[in-house]
């Protein structure tokens, strides 16, 4: 009996109660796909497809998910694809093959986020009156309306879709193959609808889910949840009532490398059900494919996979498709620039099993003689991030060094506590080479694993403390608005969801003054990040924060009339309470949960002084200035070391200076030095403190790679906001975030230090994803080669909840 997608697991908290269970691998090596022929034409004009979509290899021209008609000349064709190279941009059209197009649709939005999934609707109907009612496209709930290339069918055109001509599943008749996964994919017939018929909003995590379609099919309508895997031949089946089944064409059910049929799904259904790891083609020296689960590469390479080996005890395969040497194991997330490494190298600080018989860290033997692996052999790699014991084992044989992962005796290696680890592959000089299929549990795995191990998908991270539940979410601490001025006095700025206590404004039409202000100071009191100017009072700023935003006069920094504006807003504690824990009182406002505190104080001119920040946990970063004269902003970063520092108002490279006493913050205070820049006796100063929290906020470095084929983050969520700065050199600061820049890929840059409006180029671009950060252009501020930055980034959902971007 087949289990459709379906409510009857239990699932994890944080979604819907509609679970699915099964999706379908399509392998383009292998040119997978399904084909139908109707015996009958259904209805040509009205119509919807709806399916959740992962992407596997991207870059490539046309990867059909639906397609009709025979690509040979003078044919009507049609497609929903993804397309156009290196863009990745969603096509969809219609052509009379080699005669032009009937109508097409190519997005200005790009779809290159290979972690999570996509839930695409295409809703066609040419009886509109209206050109543009006529096809719409919606992506995780919502409706694209931007396109590079825009040209509607004609009233009452008859699409080759839902014609008595082959219909493929993942290719074309071209030979153009979709590489990735496709699950709960429908189509009706004769209907043109809204996602809301296949998705919803959870009402916990606020992230688009599957919804169990309940309608009306038609005629040549189909349901495909891929869940009948009793032969290929039943895995087209269609559940609709219909009987319009699917023949299945490169798909395999054999066990071992090449099988098909996967249980990852966009569900949190079950722990051996979920989104699952992949390798991760944003991040890699080597070149993917299989749904970027087999990895080939020259020498000298490092692959990355697309999950953090988090709170949990793990368990992944890797089987060898080539005899030469390899390296299996894991490595820093932080360290994703690729040129010329290898896993095992210098810098990588990674923990590798060269598959002839040694273990090495950082370029260093660490033990030698261990087993060896050729053709067709699996490595069963075990690690417990609680313990940094990392296991490898061969063909399901004596773990190497003797121990047991399940006992958590003698571990091949003990790593080290001061890195994120992900599953990495690679290869060394030489003649070796990656050639390899990994398995992170999204398949049957080849032996079992040992007990308190768990596959590496979404289901088994960490449940975050921020995104989890309707109370929790990132949007009520952290919140983007935009908004375009009145010149009015007493203009409300609303949207934000909750009273804000700092607020940070920046005009983007114009070139206007970065203005903050936070409910210490009271209001009106504004300073400006651009300047070293203290702090002023002017009644037409921001004049209250208010129950879901806050209220601005007719200042033009803050509201004039049509231009437009960005306001950041942070959720601290109110109007703060006295803080004792440093030798300096403060006041201080404190969000223990989100990581977020205000503290103002008075200086007293002696080196060594400390300040209460309210946090509970260490800062990762400290902005402090002085508020009753000319100063600079002096920040202090968890990248940068107890001795240096930035100015938020400057361009310079980090510097040595004197203002934070050579000591990095504690879990109660922030320690100061005698520098008149931050702790003058008897000036007042205010301290913005932010520390990490996982799945909600993340602060690092990384080092550019000066390519549109950038470095990679990984921040453990979906970004909504991000500031950077170049620390090797002189750079401005610069702010991306989701509000401003509503699809991939984002290039409107904000700059702290500059009152310049917003800019947009090429050089600026970058991808915000389900799971970080990767840089698309070349911009000095952001990512030239070789030179080196830090960030800070929030979360709009964490990676365990978020849909791909």
């Amino acid at each position: 009996m087949s289990v459709i997608g379906s409510n009857i697991l239990a699932g994890a908290s944080g979604q819907g109660g509609y679970f699915l269970t099964n999706s379908l691998r399509f392998r383009s090596s292998a040119s997978a796909y399904l084909n139908r022929t109707p015996a009958s034409a259904g209805n040509r004009r009205t119509y919807t497809w709806s399916g959740w979509v992962k992407r596997g290899s991207l870059g490539a021209s046309r990867r059909n998910m639906i397609s009709a008609g025979t690509w040979s000349g003078g044919n009507l064709i049609s497609a929903i694809a993804f397309d156009d190279g290196t863009a990745d941009t969603l096509y969809v059209f219609c052509d009379i093959y080699g005669s032009g197009n009937q109508w097409q649709l190519r997005t200005t939005q790009v779809f290159r986020d290979p972690s999570a999934w996509y839930h695409i609707v295409v809703a066609v109907d040419t009886t509109q009156a209206t050109s543009s009612n006529r096809v719409k496209i919606y992506v995780n709930g919502t409706q694209v309306t931007a396109f590079s290339t825009a040209t509607y069918p004609s009233l009452n055109f008859d699409n080759p879709i839902n014609n008595t001509v082959v219909q493929q599943i993942g290719a074309s008749t071209a030979g153009e193959y979709f590489d990735g996964y496709m699950a709960e994919v429908n189509f009706i017939d004769g209907q043109a609808l809204t996602p809301s018929s296949f998705g919803e909003t959870s009402t916990t995590t606020g992230v688009w889910i599957p919804k169990k379609y309940s309608g009306n099919y038609g005629t040549n309508g189909f349901y495909l949840p891929f869940t009948n895997t009793t032969s290929t031949s039943t895995l087209g089946n269609d559940f609709s009532g219909n009987s319009n089944t699917w023949t299945v064409n490169n798909i395999s059910l054999t066990a071992g490398t090449t099988y098909d049929s996967m249980t990852d799904v966009p569900t949190l259904t079950s722990a051996t059900t979920a989104n699952y790891a992949v390798m991760n083609p944003l991040a890699n020296g080597g070149t993917l494919s299989g749904g970027n689960l087999n990895a080939t590469s020259g020498t000298n390479t490092i692959i990355y996979s697309t999950f953090a080996l988090q709170t949990n005890k793990y368990y992944w395969e890797v089987t060898l498709t080539n005899s030469t040497t390899q390296q299996i194991g894991i490595a820093d997330f932080s360290k994703t620039n690729t040129t010329n490494v290898a896993p095992g190298d210098a810098g990588k600080n990674g923990y590798i099993y060269l598959t002839n018989g040694s273990i090495y860290n950082n370029g260093s033997q660490l033990s030698s003689g261990l087993s060896t692996v050729t053709t067709n052999d699996v490595v069963g790699i075990a690690y417990d991030s609680a313990t940094n014991k990392l296991w490898f084992n061969k063909n399901g044989g004596t773990w190497f060094g003797g121990g047991d992962p399940a006992s958590g005796t003698t571990p091949t290696v003990t790593t080290s506590t001061s890195f994120t680890y992900c599953p990495v592959l690679g290869s060394g000089g030489g003649s070796d080479a990656v050639n390899v299929a990994v398995n992170f549990g999204q398949r049957p795995f080849a032996y079992t694993p040992p007990t308190g191990f768990v596959a590496l998908n979404t289901f088994n991270l960490p449940t975050p403390t921020i995104g989890a539940t309707a109370s929790t979410q990132a949007n009520d601490y952290f919140n983007v608005v935009t908004y375009t001025g009145n010149g009015s006095v007493g203009r409300a700025v609303t949207g934000v969801g909750f009273q804000p206590d700092f607020t940070w404004i920046k005009g983007r039409s114009d070139a206007d003054y970065n203005y903050l202000v936070d409910i210490i100071r009271t209001y009106p009191n504004r300073l400006f990040s651009n300047l070293t100017d203290a702090a002023s009072t002017e009644s037409n700023t921001v004049t209250s924060s208010d129950s879901d935003g806050f209220t601005v006069g007719s200042d033009a920094g803050v509201n004039r009339n049509n231009s437009t504006y960005v306001a950041w807003n942070w959720k601290a504690n109110g109007a703060g309470s006295s803080n004792t824990a440093g030798s300096i009182t403060s006041t201080v406002s404190a969000n223990t949960s989100a990581g977020f505190s205000i503290a103002t104080f008075t200086g007293n001119g002696t080196g060594g002084a400390t300040v209460g920040h309210g946090l509970g946990v260490t800062p990762s970063m400290v902005i402090v200035k002085k508020r009753s004269g000319v100063a600079d902003w002096a920040v202090q970063h968890i990248s940068l070391g107890a001795n240096a520092s930035l100015r938020l108002n400057g361009t310079d490279a980090t510097a040595n200076e004197p203002w934070w006493n050579s000591t990095t913050p504690s879990s109660t205070v922030f320690t100061l030095g005698s520098s008149n820049t931050i702790n003058q006796s008897g000036e007042t100063f205010v301290a913005y403190c932010f520390a990490q929290v996982a799945g909600y906020s993340a602060f690092g470095s990384y080092t550019g790679n000066g390519s549109s084929d950038g470095t990679f983050i990984f921040t453990g969520f979906r970004p909504k906001f991000v500031m950077f700065k170049r620390t090797d050199s002189a750079g401005d600061w610069n702010i991306r975030d989701t509000s401003r820049s509503t699809y991939n890929v984002v290039g409107e840059a904000l700059y702290p230090n500059l009152s310049f409006a917003e800019y947009s180029g090429s050089e600026t671009y970058v991808d915000l994803l389900s799971n970080g950060i990767k840089f698309r252009g070349n911009w000095a501020s952001s990512n030239a080669s070789g030179a080196t930055y830090i960030y800070y980034a929030v979360a709009e959902n964490p990676f365990k909840y978020s849909n791909a971007r």
